[in-house]
């Protein structure tokens, strides 16, 4: 499957096309619950998007829920210790933290995509 990431009305949203049901397929990212939708082609995908966003939008409202999910800023990342040593020797070689040395890495990488 290919994936891409459509943007809604400020939203974003992973795009798939499944071969064996001949759709693309969205699902929002980053929101606190799921809405998903389905289309042939990608301006029906749009409209159905649009649709599922509203609807979603709607339930948040209704319930006092947040629609956008926040992030801690935090995730702990499991690598082999050999891994863990050289970043640690990188970093302090480019005179920067192992956190910085990695969230700057991390920023190229979004970046560059």
């Amino acid at each position: 499957m290919m994936m891409n990431i459509m943007e809604i009305n400020g939203y974003r949203a992973i795009i798939q096309y499944d071969p064996e049901i001949e759709m693309f397929r969205g699902e929002f990212i980053g929101i606190n619950g799921g809405a998903d939708f389905y289309a042939k082609d990608i301006e029906g995908l749009r409209a159905e998007g649009e649709i599922s966003l509203n609807v979603f939008l709607e339930m948040c409202h209704e319930d006092g829920v947040e629609p956008r999910k926040e992030y801690s800023g935090k995730f702990n990342l499991r690598l082999p210790s050999m891994l863990h040593g050289q970043l640690v020797e990188k970093a302090a070689s480019d005179g920067t933290s192992l956190n910085q040395w990695v969230t700057d890495a991390l920023t190229r990488a979004i970046q560059t995509t």
